[in-house]
């Protein structure tokens, strides 16, 4: 199989992956601060601002991953 094809399927295999890794995540991650700031609305503004900061991580995980998956399919 010829190399380039190769990069481009692991490229598309990746981004797919991240994809789903930061969908998975942020379901984990929203789930549960829902539900916290439900039964303690007198933290919601706490833990709001605690999920939003992790969701930024989450996704600046995620960004570097297509970066990476970008960079795999530019350099062939």
């Amino acid at each position: 199989m010829d190399p380039t094809a190769l990069a481009y399927l692991g490229a598309g295999i990746g981004a797919g992956l991240v994809a789903i890794g930061a969908g998975i995540g942020l379901g984990h991650l929203a789930g549960p601060a829902m539900e916290g700031s439900a039964r303690q609305p007198e933290v919601a503004n706490h833990i709001r601002v605690s999920m939003i900061i992790a969701a930024a991580l989450l996704e600046g995980v995620a960004l570097f991953g297509m970066v990476i998956c970008l960079l795999l399919t530019l350099k062939t």
